[in-house]
This record gives structure tokens, sequence and C-alpha cells, in this order.
């Protein structure tokens, strides 16, 4: 089953990639937004309510915005909040994101396990980003807010470690780039890495699913298939786009 959600102004939504925190809209209207995405993530059995600490993600948030190096991000307040909530209604147990850069987009998943917006407790969020010097730097983030170590970055390539991980995967959050041919088109091969272990019910985030859709074509048509996964919505909270599907 697929299907799409389109945000009120999700393709002219602009921001500051440099000022990733700034407010683009009332707060308000930014709930309202992501309430409704989550709706349809509740109607297609991803998740079972949308229920979620609002107060804890305005913590988180405060917290990243004066804790982390930050140098751009594409994820928008909608997009934070979105994914944030996901990961604190499904709370999984292990998670890994592959291509991290900074810790971003990392920590919006961890961050409902760890740190000031930790709304459970979790045994693995794992970041992985493939260029050295970046994950050292995102590892050097995400300290700033946890001081457990149960959310933590490694310098490694994102289909072995999914590949070798020895737990089941409940979430995996996708954001890394492949060759300069593949691009994005490495989410497949991250995928396919872990999927006979990721348990029934289990969610992968793919983000960029609009703006990077033609580099995503194979990807998708895999996720999209009734026989991979239960059903996959196409999420357009902003012009990046996240295919959530669940298996």
């Amino acid at each position: 089953m697929h299907r799409e959600f389109r945000a009120p102004e999700w393709d002219t939504l602009s921001m500051d990639y440099k000022n990733p925190f700034l407010e683009l809209e009332p707060l308000e209207t930014e709930v309202a937004i992501v309430d409704d995405a989550l709706t349809m993530m509740k109607d297609v059995g991803a998740i079972p309510n949308i229920d979620y600490p609002h107060d804890l993600l305005l913590a988180h948030r405060k917290a990243v915005a004066e804790e982390f190096e930050i140098p751009w991000s594409a994820i928008t307040p909608r997009m934070q909040r979105f994914i944030y909530a996901l990961n604190a209604i499904k709370k999984p147990a292990n998670m890994i994101a592959a291509g991290v850069f900074c810790g971003n987009t990392f920590i919006s998943n961890a961050g409902a396990g760890v740190g000031p917006g930790a709304c459970y407790t979790a045994e693995n969020l794992i970041g992985v980003e493939i260029k050295p010097e970046e994950a050292e730097r995102a590892e050097r983030n995400v300290r700033k807010i946890d001081p457990t170590g149960v959310a933590r970055v490694v310098a490694a390539d994102g289909i072995e470690v999914c590949r070798d991980f020895e737990k089941p995967i409940d979430l995996l959050y996708l954001d890394a780039d492949g060759t300069p041919a593949q691009g994005k088109g490495v989410y497949l091969n991250i995928l396919e890495a872990c999927y006979d272990e990721m348990p029934k019910g289990s969610l992968v985030l793919a983000h960029n699913s609009y703006n990077s859709a033609e580099k995503l074509k194979h990807y998708l048509a895999y996720v999209r298939d009734d026989a991979n996964f239960s059903a996959s919505v196409n999420v357009l909270v902003d012009g990046e786009g996240l295919e959530v599907s669940v298996k």
C-alpha cells in the first residue's frame, strides 16, 4: 500500500540551511501539520498512536541548537519534529541511521531515547558516517547531550554496519550517499543488507524521497512493493520529503 501526505506549502517552505532552527511558521501550525502526517502513519499501521511529548521535543531542539556544531542542515523544524515523533512513538530498542554528516539528523531520531528529549530507554542508537572527520564531529556533538553512550556515531560504511549488526533493527534511517553516479540510490543496498533481520513492524525512514526521487527510483519501487513492505508513505512536509515504510 502506497500513499502520499502533502502538507500545506510543502513545496514553498523555505529555510536558511545555515540557521536550521529559525522559526519558519507559528509553532501551532508546525504541530498541526506533523499531527496530520502522524495520523496518516497511524492509519496505515506504522505507529499505534500519535502521542509524543511536545515539551521534550522542544527541550531537545533547544539543546541541539545550543550545543551542536552544524555547518548546515536541510532538516526543517517540521521534519525534525516528525522524525523525533516517530521515534518517540515507536520507541526502537535498536536504531541505525546511515549517513549522518554532523549528527543533526541522527539526533533527530536518537533524541527520543537520550538527552533532554528522552522519553524511553533504548539499547543501541547508532549513527554511521563514512567520512571520518564528519563522524568525529558528529560524535563530539552527540557526546555533549548524551553522557550515556547509548547514542554513538561510528566512522564506517552503512552497508557493512547494517549487514553485521547482531540484533534486530527496529528503525533504520537513510540519508547516505554512494558513488557520484549512484548518489542516494545506495539506500537500497543498505536496506538489502539488513532487510531479512528487520522484524515485522519495523520502520525505514528515507530522506530526500522527493528531491532525489530519480536516484531513488529503484529504492522507492522496492519499498512500495507490497511483497516487501506492508505500507509506504511519501511524507512531504517540505521539499526534501521522507519516505516512511513499515515492514
